[in-house]
């Protein structure tokens, strides 16, 4: 079986087609590796094809006119990305897409997808549900940039990262998505020398751990009261144990 029909077949979004279409997609489409840190497509690249992530972790990103990265969204397998070329009468791409692990990444032309959701309904809902998730993710960081503390605004970032990478441990909620210290400001809008300054006093008030491009949130339901929020729920959506409740 070639390697991009196994990666479509495995897709949530192409579940419901039959083999025949998957493999008119799979007949189009062209798999590659990438490398950690190496860059999918790049600002100015024509935008001419859709983006599955069969393995690994990518990061949308744009550049800010100062030359800084703003982090828009992660993205996970099975997700598209690039999709804006679908629904765009521009070329070329405003953004760009980059490894943050080794990454096989599964290139679908955009006239080929345009013809799938034509004909299925059902791929046209989901690709709409993940646009529109992925949308109010970013004009929410974006509020939270214009009215929010960068403590807060790091807090919320932190409770959003544990609804979507949140693993529960006998300490807590361990973010399993390594992420530095300038990864975390660039998505926030800050800089890593107040992200570290930031992450110090929530360890020091005993609501997180910091370890190498890894944190553990040591009271998730203090940490999200401390926004005035509730607290998310995780993607293992279990009970949490009772040394989460310790407010230390």
């Amino acid at each position: 079986m070639p390697q991009e029909f196994w990666f479509l077949k495995n897709c949530p979004l192409f579940q419901q087609l039959k083999d025949d279409e998957l493999r008119r997609v799979e007949s189009g489409s062209r798999a590659k590796k990438f490398a950690a840190k190496s860059p999918i497509y790049l600002p100015a690249d024509e935008s001419q094809s859709v983006f599955l992530l069969a393995s690994g972790r990518a990061k949308i990103c744009h550049l800010t006119p100062d030359g800084k990265q703003s982090i828009l969204a992660f993205i996970e397998p099975g997700e598209l990305f690039g999709e804006l070329a679908l629904f765009s009468d521009d070329t070329t791409r405003d953004e760009y897409a980059e490894a943050i692990d080794p990454t096989t990444v599964v290139r679908i032309p955009a006239d080929l997808f345009s013809e799938l959701l034509a004909n299925h309904p059902a791929v046209t809902l989901g690709v709409t549900k993940m646009i529109g998730l992925r949308r109010r993710r970013i004009e929410r960081r974006l509020k939270n940039l214009l009215f929010l503390s960068n403590r807060e605004r790091l807090v919320h970032l932190l409770l959003e990262l544990s609804e979507l990478y949140g693993k529960r441990t006998g300490d807590g909620v361990e973010l399993t998505i390594k992420l530095s210290h300038q990864d975390l400001a660039n998505v926030i809008g800050s800089t890593r020398e107040t992200v570290t300054v930031v992450l110090g006093e929530l360890a020091g008030e005993r609501l997180i751990r910091v370890g190498r491009r890894k944190v553990t949130l040591l009271n998730l339901e203090r940490l999200a009261s401390s926004v005035h929020t509730a607290p998310p729920q995780l993607p293992d959506a279990q009970p949490a144990p009772k040394t989460i409740q310790a407010t230390g």
